[in-house]
């Protein structure tokens, strides 16, 4: 079989290209080309000996595909907005003033979708999108690469991004089959519409499956696979394994104390991050803990960590993780796509999930990284309305974390009471949630992690067979 591997951004190469898959589709006897939204230079050379490889255009949107991607992104917000997290984007969405010609079309498109907004009208907008790109240059571009190289299927590794938009129509037009994997937990209930109709939809549980039938009623269940996520997948994979040294070594931890762990968000979501370190440092400095810890604090890959330079200062004793996803190109529409993870950042990551003794974060998707490891997590949200903070409670009401909460899996501390004493409850005793945690990951990990990739291999050449 020939496959054509789309990766879009520097997540999709994280899950991807430092996963076993590429290596998995080798051994099958597969040919392989990637058609790469990142530049050739952050793939090592000994990964593409006997693979091809295309890279593909800066996208730039004429207004017409614009406007119809637009009508319906909005659309399928406005059919959903019974779903808080699909409403909290659909109200975030709307300009808050007239900004230009972009906000008072944004205006109109709000404006018209109030009444068209059903599946068909959501399918009319989507075609009529796709035929405003039909004759561009680009697509005309990826139709000669398409032809030339003559692959049997098209993976794409993310569902969303607009930019791939020309690539798909191209596929479309030559006639070739296509699949995508549904990128992350939260895309489906809280997140905008794919960038398109794809022939296949690979999932990470039977819960998204049912989830994707919900949101998108043309999806019929056979197009739909079930195969977990190479998102976790290095997390088992020898590789990145590390001893306890090791990490201690890395991050200049006191061997004889635990570890907190505080992952931070991006500054657009976790606003509150330099508060709720500061609270967990005076904790730390007051001894309020129930003994001495280490504190580690990783920021977002989507940040250089200049957020936080006062804290650095404040703090001497909290270690520092700051991932390095170096920016590999800043003239790209999407800036953040060209972030690019390294086998080091993932190597510390493992080793700051299986040799932490607890996790606090905001809501992120972090706490199932630490659930697979079955370590305790807190999620701090003090924010609300009422207290004029970033309101981060409103996080918990989201359909894919109301469900996190209402399992029991994590503890919520939405006040420094609370949040030290579940720091000291889960550090007396971290089993406590342990059923939990497992019934959690095997609701929203359908798969064992072992595998993924193959399992990806495998269904991929049935769906070719």
């Amino acid at each position: 079989m020939k496959i054509g591997i789309v990766i879009a951004d520097g997540v999709g190469y994280r899950n991807f290209i430092l996963s076993d898959f590429i290596k998995e589709l080798k051994s099958n006897g597969n040919e392989i080309i990637i058609y790469s939204g990142l530049i050739k230079d952050v793939y090592k050379k000994e990964l593409l000996n006997g693979i091809s490889f295309r890279e593909l255009e800066i996208y730039k949107e004429s207004k017409i595909s614009w406007i119809f991607r637009k009508l319906k992104e909005v659309a399928h917000l406005q059919l959903h907005k019974k779903s808080f997290g699909i409403r909290s984007s659909l109200t975030n969405g709307y300009p808050k003033k007239w900004t230009g010609l972009k906000g008072s079309l944004t205006k109109v498109i709000y404006k018209i979708t109030t009444y068209l907004n059903s599946e068909f009208w959501i399918l009319i907008f989507e075609k009529s999108q796709f035929i405003s790109l039909k004759y561009s240059d680009v697509v005309a571009k990826y139709k000669r690469y398409l032809n030339e190289d003559k692959p049997d299927f098209l993976f794409f590794t993310h569902q969303r991004p607009y930019n791939l938009a020309p690539f798909l129509g191209a596929a479309e037009s030559c006639k070739i089959k296509t699949g995508t994997f549904i990128f992350s937990w939260d895309n489906l209930p809280s997140k905008g519409r794919m960038l398109g109709s794809f022939d296949n939809y690979f999932v990470w549980s039977d819960l998204m499956k049912h989830e994707l039938l919900y949101y998108y009623s043309k999806i019929s269940n056979r197009q739909i696979h079930v195969i977990g996520t190479p998102q976790f997948e290095p997390y088992v994979m020898d590789i990145y394994f590390t001893d306890k040294a090791y990490f201690v070594q890395r991050f200049n931890l006191d061997a004889t104390k635990k570890t907190i762990y505080y992952s931070c968000g991006d500054v657009s979501t976790s606003k509150l991050d330099p508060y709720y370190i500061d609270c967990i440092a005076n904790f730390i400095q007051n001894n309020k803990i129930v003994e001495p810890v280490n504190f580690v604090v990783r920021t977002s890959p989507a940040e250089d960590g200049s957020r936080f330079e006062a804290l650095q200062k404040k703090f001497d004793f909290i270690q520092w993780n700051i991932p390095k996803w170096p920016l590999t190109r800043t003239n790209h529409t999407e800036t953040w796509s060209q972030r690019v993870p390294d086998k080091q950042d993932v190597t510390d990551l493992r080793a700051l999930l299986a040799y932490s003794d607890l996790n606090i974060n905001m809501c992120s998707t972090m706490s199932l990284d630490f659930m697979l490891f079955d370590k305790p997590v807190i999620n701090a949200v003090f924010g609300n309305v009422q207290n004029g903070m970033y309101n981060d409670q409103k996080y918990l009401n989201y359909d894919h974390y109301k469900r996190v909460v209402e399992s029991g899996a994590v503890v919520i501390a939405k006040t420094p009471e609370e949040l030290i004493e579940a720091i000291n409850s889960e550090l007396n005793n971290p089993k406590q949630r342990t059923k939990q945690r497992k019934e959690l990951i095997d609701l929203q990990i359908s798969k064992e992690l072992n595998g993924t990739s193959k399992r990806i291999v495998q269904t991929l050449a049935q769906l070719n067979a």
